[in-house]
């Protein structure tokens, strides 16, 4: 089968879940299909030297998406209050990218079109058959930005935005030939949502044998805790204050030497300012490895209040042997039995003593 593949960036530099999530599909899928593999390309080098791996033929269309701190940033956001489109889809709107799109279309006739998220949608032809790859049920996610936001302009802004995103993914999924989610949740999700049928669930999974931990000297009982994500992505800044200002120090009144490694590329100025004003917090930034960071710590924690689709990162630590410490985010967690796998912190329904516990071993109970 030919395939043209849709995304908003190639997989290299390999540091968001989604990248992970798509490259172990189309390393595979590579190896029976033609795959042609056209994205929005912000001139780093290593992700063309590497789409070898996972395509047969690559597309760059130059784009370079403004970062948080920049005036184009800012001044996009504005502008998209005036906008019917939501912001996140606005930013990534192309018309190079959707000329190249109708040039390919014309001229190399492939079985099937996918479209890897929401946001790619915006540059393909309105007519096009396709099939919708959803990681996240994107609607709940700004739902959820709007839900924790404390400042009344802030909260309007993400309302208004949930609201316009809502509309273009049920049209875009009305639109799909099928609509493909990573969670039954999600899939459920996503036919209440849209209105729509042509749903379908597959599971998310991970190289088990990649995460297994090497043999080691036994653990010692220090309080080493670890997350694991892009922290320029919202939910992860939000979850990772949230738990740094709300559940880190429950657990200090009893094991004051806990340490948290907030391992994830560039984080913000106010995720750094966490490690500058606390001695027992790391913050790494981008880093060639995640697994030596998995393996060193006591639990990994996955603190989000806002999210969708399944977290790679509870799988991971799963592989890798470590407990994982969760919020009871809904739908965004695999169907494991959470005695086995992790524990809840949610804070609006545990109470403070409750939530200290799950850090420390069972003889400091």
């Amino acid at each position: 089968m030919k395939m043209l593949w849709l995304n908003s960036g190639f997989l290299h530099p390999t540091t968001r879940g989604g990248q992970i999530r798509t490259l172990q599909m189309l390393r595979r899928l590579r190896t029976r299909h033609e795959i042609h593999y056209l994205a929005l390309h912000d001139g780093r080098p290593e992700a063309l030297e590497h789409s070898s791996e996972y395509c047969s033929k690559a597309w760059p269309v130059p784009f370079v998406l403004s970062s948080r701190e920049s005036p184009r940033f800012w001044l996009e956001t504005a502008c998209g209050a005036f906008s019917l489109l939501p912001v996140v889809i606005a930013r990534k709107r192309s018309r190079a990218a959707r000329c190249l799109i109708e040039q390919l279309l014309r001229k190399e006739h492939f079985d099937l079109v996918v479209c890897d998220f929401l946001t790619p949608a915006i540059n393909l032809p309105t007519a096009q058959p396709f099939v919708l790859f959803e990681h996240n049920v994107e609607t709940t996610i700004w739902r959820r930005y709007a839900e924790v936001a404390t400042d009344p302009v802030q909260r309007l802004f993400f309302k208004v935005q949930a609201e316009r995103l809502q509309q273009f993914e049920r049209t875009v999924c009305r639109r799909a030939t099928h609509v493909i989610a990573v969670s039954e949740a999600d899939a459920s999700s996503l036919s209440e949502l849209c209105g729509i049928s042509n749903v379908s669930a597959i599971p998310t999974g991970v190289d088990a044998t990649y995460f297994a931990r090497p043999p080691a000297p036994a653990q010692t009982d220090d309080p080493r805790l670890v997350f694991v994500g892009s922290m320029d992505w919202m939910p992860n800044i939000d979850g990772v204050q949230w738990f740094v200002n709300e559940i880190l120090p429950l657990i200090r009144k009893k094991r004051p030497e806990c340490s948290l490694a907030i391992v994830g590329r560039s984080p913000d100025a106010a995720i750094q300012q966490i490690a500058e004003r606390d001695n027992h917090i790391s913050v790494t930034g981008t880093v060639p490895d995640v697994r030596p960071y998995l393996w060193g710590s006591m639990v990994s924690i996955v603190p989000l209040r806002i999210g969708g689709g399944t977290r790679l990162k509870i799988y991971e630590a799963i592989a890798a042997r470590v407990p994982s410490a969760l919020t009871a985010t809904r739908g965004c967690f695999p169907s494991f039995d959470r005695m086995t796998v992790g524990w809840a912190i949610d804070a609006l329904t545990e109470p403070a003593s409750s939530r200290a516990r799950m850090f420390m071993p069972a003889r400091s109970w």
